[in-house]
């Protein structure tokens, strides 16, 4: 449970960073920030003022239009000044076809695409779009240790779509922890009018 509470549904930039840090000034040492927002960019946005001040962030979406980041950690750096940043997002399609990254071993595979998948969530840019199939499915599902990190990159705009028919080969269907189902129709036409498609 959080110590501190921030509502910051309905406020546009910069309302949501400014009550962000106005408790970030007032909570004691070891407090939890929570700030509820209802827009991908006052989630990159909160979660960049974070991020500039060394504190741990943890951004997920609960519903439709609600997004909850949680702040934690002590400080490491000074303050920046205010400002609100245009949608972090860029046109690329990652698609992700293994658990695995890599051939060779299987465990060293597991180890690089969780690596991955944490230096996607930490980039300026963003990808528009991440395909998830074949065995990229269990990436998505209940168990999977990169599901912080996809929900991180969902809370700010990042679509997560795995493969319907992927899930049910591997009986993960009702285990579906983030984002939603697609289909080869569409994973054909999302990777043909992409700008920039990266395969891990």
């Amino acid at each position: 449970m959080a110590n501190i509470i921030v509502n910051a549904m309905g406020d546009a930039c910069p309302i949501p960073v400014v009550k962000a840090t106005k408790a970030l000034q007032e909570r004691k040492q070891d407090e939890t920030v929570e700030v509820h927002v209802d827009n991908e960019i006052a989630v990159q946005n909160v979660q960049r003022m974070a991020s500039n001040r060394g504190l741990q962030v943890k951004s997920e979406r609960v519903a439709e239009n609600h997004f909850v980041l949680t702040l934690t950690g002590q400080e490491t750096a000074p303050a920046q000044p205010v400002a609100c940043m245009p949608d972090s997002r860029g046109d690329t399609v990652v698609a992700i076809g293994s658990a695995v990254m890599g051939s060779g071993s299987d465990e060293l595979g597991k180890i690089l695409m969780k690596g991955f998948l944490y230096a996607l969530s930490q980039q300026e840019t963003l990808p528009k779009i991440i395909l998830f199939y074949n065995g990229g499915a269990h990436l998505t599902a209940q168990g999977s240790e990169s599901l912080e990190d996809l929900r991180s990159m969902e809370a700010q705009g990042v679509q997560i779509l795995t493969c319907g028919t992927c899930l049910d080969y591997y009986g993960l269907k009702e285990k579906l922890a983030v984002g939603g189902v697609t289909n080869m129709y569409s994973i054909v036409e999302i990777l043909s009018s992409a700008t920039h498609v990266v395969k891990p």
